[in-house]
């Protein structure tokens, strides 16, 4: 290793590291509203929050908003938009800015939405109120565990900024199926979909919102899983044909499997 080269690139990684810790606290923050904004839970505005307009112009806005998050999502998650993200910014910094344009994405979602408040349904028996609000946490408390089982720091692009700025080698990804992992190949997704359907006053507007990330969930499931195929091969079609993708549903286990390291 060149040291005149190594000091001459430290403040370019620098920068890489300070830009990826602050996409990463957009991250947080917007996570966070989140949470709040299906919940109706301490943020400004909420999904039953806001101006009130005719309802077909609304679920219209509000379609339109769930679509350019799939899109954003999907598109930028492919590998060849990132091949042509990376010849534009530092490898090393793309998964960072994905995490970024999402956070904003969603910032953008949260500020435009419009409420539809029809109720769908009410839950107002106490004991299956306390059951649901559970169940509600219990989704938020699914999606961070699934990312820790993993890698939480790569998934949002720290680590990649981390070892840039270390100036460590990029090692390829591990398959592995640690513990959530055993009951579906996606529990990130299983934990999002209990957070946004469990909820006590379920408004078309609520309703509108869950039905468009559900099927974007989905989708981007099978996007996901065929780069997966192509990244781990026949590893991966295993696990497809032992494992259910989102909902837990119990499929049969080829004998000898060991995939939990």
């Amino acid at each position: 290793m060149n040291p005149q080269k190594n000091a001459y690139n430290l403040p370019v990684r620098v920068v890489g590291l300070v830009y990826s810790l602050g996409c990463y606290l957009v991250f947080l923050v917007t996570f966070l509203y989140l949470i709040g904004f299906v919940g109706s839970i301490a943020v400004p505005k909420n999904i039953n929050d806001g101006p009130l307009i005719d309802w077909p112009l609304a679920a219209l806005v509000d379609g339109l908003l769930v679509i350019l998050f799939g899109l954003q999502h999907s598109l930028m998650a492919r590998k060849s938009f990132k091949s042509r993200l990376t010849a534009l910014i530092p490898t090393a910094a793309e998964r960072s800015t994905y995490v970024l344009l999402s956070s904003l994405v969603l910032g953008v979602m949260f500020w435009l939405w419009y409420p539809i408040n029809f109720t769908v349904w009410r839950v107002e028996i106490p004991w299956a109120s306390a059951l649901i609000t559970g169940l509600f946490w219990m989704g938020w408390a699914i999606v961070l565990l699934a990312t820790l089982l993993i890698s939480h720091f790569e998934l949002f692009g720290l680590k990649q900024a981390i070892d840039r700025w270390r100036d460590t080698t990029q090692h390829a990804p591990v398959f592995r199926t640690p513990l959530l992992y055993k009951l579906v190949r996606h529990p990130l997704y299983l934990g999002f979909l209990i957070a946004f359907w469990a909820t006590t006053d379920m408004t078309v507007g609520h309703l509108l919102f869950s039905m468009g990330l559900t099927v974007y969930l989905f989708i981007g499931a099978y996007f996901e899983e065929r780069d997966l195929v192509v990244l781990f091969g026949d590893r991966y079609r295993q696990y497809q044909g032992e494992t259910s993708m989102i909902l837990p549903v119990p499929k049969r286990r080829s004998k000898g499997r060991n995939t939990d390291t």
